[in-house]
């Protein structure tokens, strides 16, 4: 085997146990909070939204696909749940027009009724347009999540509920997202299963 390519994968995953670990430790109860927010979210006619730009883009439209219909279970209502992410023609529009950093707010506009929930990712947690939609749920009654990473940027301080990943790498704090999503979502869609009996 490659030795450079052995010492890098084994460095890798080493640095994820830590991660985990570290969030086992410190965090576990971040997943508990977020279920109950989308949980009454749900209860309540709500919707939840999520943003973020580049990998980030990708895992707000996998959480959104994930809420809204991976947590399905008969007899039980859905989530409403959208990415300020998937409108390409109305970002491009907004980015065009006005500015990048309006092309999630300008959309919540629109959408947004109080009581909704905003789910900001960001890895390094200081994404100006994901920070003006979370600013704007702020304002106008929403509950606000932060999914980031690094030292936790500004969002931390905006949001009720923010996870940091502990480390400052994209790529490992945007595998961990996608852990958040997954675990978020079936742990959901088991408690209902579990209820139902």
């Amino acid at each position: 085997m490659n030795e450079f390519r052995k010492k890098f994968i084994g460095e890798y995953l080493e640095d994820m146990i830590r991660v985990l670990g570290e969030i086992k430790k410190n965090n576990a109860d971040f997943f508990d909070k977020l279920a109950t927010i989308f949980f009454e979210a749900r209860e309540n006619n709500r919707k939840i939204f999520f943003c973020g730009n580049g990998g980030s883009a990708s895992t707000a439209s996998h959480f959104t696909s994930d809420l809204a219909k991976g947590t399905i279970v008969e007899g039980r209502p859905r989530f409403k749940v959208l990415s300020l992410a998937d409108n390409i023609p109305q970002m491009l529009a907004w980015g065009n027009d006005s500015c990048y950093e309006d092309i999630f707010v300008e959309q919540l506009k629109n959408l947004f009724e109080p009581g909704d929930v905003v789910v900001g990712i960001s890895g390094s947690g200081n994404s100006e347009n994901v920070l003006r939609a979370i600013r704007f749920a702020r304002e106008n009654d929403g509950v606000t999540v932060g999914i980031t990473g690094f030292d936790g940027g500004k969002i931390k301080n905006m949001v009720d509920l923010c996870l940091v990943v502990p480390v400052h790498n994209m790529q490992k704090t945007e595998d961990v997202h996608m852990l958040i999503d997954h675990l978020t979502t079936l742990m959901m869609k088991e408690e209902e299963m579990a209820r139902l009996g």
